[in-house]
């Protein structure tokens, strides 16, 4: 089926488009927190990079990294259509993270990065351990 707006237009359409962040995973790792009692987090703090969670104590900063968006090398996938736009976009994405890390870092935070796909309850256990194990080491 056709666009039935010009390129130009479908650009100022799709630009208008406001996310609304990535909440299902974040009540994911909220509700992870929860089940193994993982405390001393906060959200919508003012730390540079806007981490999904804060553990403000700890220095701490956690990000819940979408496997399409920050592309995951297990299972971030590269559409079809418009493959040069979206190459640039996810490129663009993950050099935005490592800055990010990197930044965080010299600020002196640790950083604590989760892919989606580490939030199934299959990969809890690696995923708890992950994060306690940075908690442990403070």
């Amino acid at each position: 089926m056709p666009d039935v707006f010009t390129k130009r237009k479908r650009s100022e359409v799709m630009s208008r488009i406001r996310g609304r962040g990535n909440k299902e995973t974040e009540l994911a790792l909220m509700a992870l927190f929860r089940r193994h009692h993982i405390t001393g987090w906060r959200r919508s703090q003012p730390v540079f990079g806007k981490p999904d969670f804060v553990f403000p104590k700890l220095k701490l900063a956690v990000f819940v990294d979408g496997c399409f968006w920050h592309g995951c090398p297990k299972h971030g996938t590269k559409p079809a259509n418009n493959a040069a736009f979206w190459r640039k976009k996810l490129s663009a994405n993950k050099a935005r993270d490592g800055r990010v890390t990197r930044t965080l870092r010299r600020l002196g935070w640790r950083v604590v990065r989760i892919w989606e796909h580490e939030l199934a309850r299959k990969n809890e256990g690696r995923c708890v351990e992950k994060i306690q194990k940075v908690i442990r080491g403070s």
